[in-house]
């Protein structure tokens, strides 16, 4: 299976609580961990709502 690899470089702080939700399910929460995930339809649209947030590798 194809993974993506995925690295929060934006605070969640004073970011709407569904931002905030979404980088805890993504299992980012704080600057600059990294995570590698599944490619999978639910993964990208969790990417695509914190975009501003995260620095996506892999694609």
């Amino acid at each position: 299976m194809a993974t993506v690899k995925i690295t929060q470089i934006g605070s969640h702080i004073r970011r709407q609580p569904d931002q905030q939700a979404t980088l805890v399910g993504l299992g980012l929460n704080k600057m600059h961990r990294t995570r590698e995930l599944e490619d999978t339809p639910s993964v990208r649209g969790m990417i695509r709502k914190v975009a501003h947030l995260v620095r996506v590798e892999g694609e």
